[in-house]
């Protein structure tokens, strides 16, 4: 459960960040609204999930989901570059992921 918890609050973390882009500094309402939102909801789940799951673990998972996962919506969503450097520094980020999901202490 504590790693479900954990994976949603890093798809609200994608969420709160994405929506920075459209909020225009907190100037629309609905953006904004999404941004608070988001960000309380990732921040919840994260605490939910380190109840159970090491801390440091938790964490860096949290960031790196938040961190590729942006990556590749700018990539997508925005037309930022995809170019060979950038896709093998999100893969290594996943790999850093998968290490710390495969090394975790029960």
């Amino acid at each position: 459960m504590a790693w479900f918890l954990l994976f949603s609050a890093g798809l609200a973390e994608i969420v709160f960040a994405v929506s920075l882009k459209y909020n225009e500094g907190f100037t629309r309402l609905w953006p904004s609204v999404a941004t608070a939102v988001s960000g309380l909801c990732s921040f919840y789940l994260l605490t939910l999930a380190i109840k159970t799951l090491p801390l440091g673990t938790a964490y860096a998972v949290w960031t790196g989901m938040g961190a590729v996962g942006v990556a590749v919506v700018g990539i997508f969503l925005f037309k930022e570059s995809a170019d060979v450097c950038r896709l093998m520094s999100i893969s290594l980020i996943i790999l850093g992921i998968i290490g710390l999901k495969l090394t975790e202490i029960h």
